[in-house]
């Protein structure tokens, strides 16, 4: 399970002296808890890898959000910090998909929902998610599909 393998990386860290790694690490339980509490699950028991995968792929779409600001504001030392995180974050997703991948799981959408226009993208988005979610950036997906329904 993901959340082992965290919880093995963390101790790995606070052994080696690792300060980076440990601090990020413990950014991601934390936030895992506060999913945990925000959705009633059990605080106790060890969150399932979706759970995971879903608090990191948020976590990571933060950073990004982060890092555009930080641009604006020309704050180069957060901005290596913070794709620093997003980097040793990515190892807890999956296998990352490329657009020929993400592509033939659009088609397949396609010919389930057979969409006629814009109105459907809610539709497809919501039977793409389950399938893509964690292996590819969901606002690349969505970006994709927008420009297969305008063609």
């Amino acid at each position: 399970m993901l959340y082992e393998k965290l919880t093995d990386d963390m101790k790995n860290s606070m052994k080696s002296g690792d300060k980076e790694t440990l601090s990020t690490i413990r950014l991601l339980k934390s936030a895992i808890d506060l999913y945990k509490i925000n959705n009633k699950m059990d605080r106790l028991s060890a969150p399932t890898d979706e759970v995971v995968i879903n608090v990191v792929c948020s976590t990571i779409k933060t950073h990004k959000d982060s890092i555009e600001e930080f641009k604006k504001a020309g704050r180069e030392d957060l901005i290596e910090k913070l794709e620093k995180e997003i980097e040793y974050l990515s190892k807890y997703l999956p296998e990352q998909l490329t657009d020929e991948e993400i592509n033939k799981i659009i088609d397949e959408v396609f010919e389930e929902i057979k969409p006629e226009s814009m109105k459907d993208m809610g539709k497809i988005m919501r039977e793409l998610t389950p399938k893509i979610k964690g292996a590819a950036d969901m606002t690349h997906v969505s970006a994709l599909v927008k420009n297969k329904l305008n063609n």
